[in-house]
């Protein structure tokens, strides 16, 4: 019996693991186990493995080791940056401004901390989903603590014009929070080119291990402790340190962001034959996101009288692996809050595809997926109510 043929294009999601990336973890869950806050020479190790990582990813987003804090994950960081700055500053101020297609990470701490009494000016976006510095500099008070706008969107790929953001939030003395969880190993991400006074990143975007994050918090930004407990991360975020995730972490930002300019180029291209080859293929179908300020691996489209569910599934029967939108959404019924800020309607939005490439895609997978996807379209266009031909 054939094999089916797998094709994974949903990256944005999550990525593989690198084999160079396990290997460099494997040790720290057997022979080199100890606990990085004990003091014996098996503790050490595992404290010196920790250090190094923390060194690796502040050399790969132009920070200090000293700055780099590790958390759970993006959304542990996130929520970290929004919740800790509002708690710290509260006599300060109580306005954050921010996006209206961020993460959930950040939009949902926002919600909550409208509920405490805070102040949350929720940025539109244009038809490309960029937001406007101008727009920026008209929302802030006296009262604002915080500005936090993600470096580029995790559904439609359009990168962010965050170094003015972040120097129009410093003009007026404000702290600048930004999500590069999708930013990472795609294009470089320095936080002084930003002005990112936090940001946020997660290894399983660039083939790090799930459950491994960090926040970068810059030396001096007052941020109140998110995790009480232990002493560790210099007492400001408890917990038993996860070494092999760490490690994992550590070892998989050096070789996305040591192989970017390469692979990033190859992506891109494939990703702009993908669109090129859809558009022209499909009628009836639009590019979601900003045509050329867009992730390199981020393939985003909506198709009419079609459901985004339906079209994944049909692609899943070919052994395609994508999305609709963000995974930590993709069990809801309701469409894309970023596409909907972007100006689609909800019919419109409900019928969105987004392909996003990793280091393993071929020319042949992009091919492969050109050549299925009309057909698919087509089908589902036939048995719609909502008007196919």
């Amino acid at each position: 019996m054939e094999q089916r043929r797998t094709v994974y294009m949903d990256h944005a999601a999550t990525t593989p693991v690198r084999q160079e990336v396990v290997e460099a973890m494997l040790p720290y869950f057997s022979e080199r186990f100890g606990n990085p806050s004990s003091l014996y020479a098996l503790a050490r190790e595992a404290k010196e493995a920790v250090e190094e990582a923390r060194g690796r990813v502040a050399a790969a987003i132009g920070g200090r080791p000293e700055e780099v804090f590790f958390t759970s994950g993006g959304t542990e960081s996130d929520n970290w940056a929004v919740k800790g700055v509002a708690a710290a500053l509260r006599k300060r101020g109580d306005h954050i401004i921010t996006s209206a297609i961020e993460h959930h990470a950040v939009l949902h701490p926002c919600e909550a901390l409208e509920k405490q009494g805070y102040r949350v000016t929720y940025l539109p976006v244009d038809e490309f989903g960029r937001v406007d510095p101008g727009a920026v500099e008209d929302a802030v008070t006296d009262r604002t603590i915080l500005v936090s706008v993600m470096a580029a969107n995790n559904e439609i790929g359009t990168v962010q014009p965050v170094a003015e953001i972040g120097r129009i939030a410093h003009d007026h003395g404000v702290l600048f929070h930004t999500d590069a969880v999708q930013a990472i190993g795609a294009y470089p991400v320095d936080v002084d080119g930003m002005g990112a006074d936090l940001l946020a990143l997660s290894a399983h975007k660039f083939g790090g291990p799930k459950g491994t994050g960090a926040l970068y918090i810059r030396r001096g930004t007052r941020v109140a402790t998110f995790m009480d407990g232990g002493a560790q991360e210099q007492g400001r975020r408890a917990g038993t340190e996860n070494v092999p995730g760490i490690v994992g972490l550590g070892r998989a930002i050096e070789l996305a962001v040591g192989e970017m300019p390469r692979s990033s180029a190859r992506i891109a291209a494939m990703r702009d034959r993908m669109i090129r080859g859809i558009l022209d293929a499909i009628p009836d179908t639009r590019l979601n996101g900003h045509p050329t300020e867009r992730l390199p691996n981020n393939v985003n489209v909506a198709f009419r009288y079609v459901e985004g569910e339906s079209i994944l599934l049909l692609l899943d029967s070919l052994g395609i692996a994508a999305s609709t939108g963000s995974a930590c959404t993709s069990a809801s019924l309701e469409p894309s809050h970023v596409l909907t800020a972007c100006g689609l309607p909800p019919e419109h939005a409900h019928g969105s595809l987004r392909l996003t490439l990793g280091p393993g895609n071929t020319g042949d997978d992009a091919e492969y997926v050109l050549t299925v996807l009309p057909g698919v379209i087509e089908r589902l266009r036939q048995m719609s109510p909502l008007g196919g031909r």
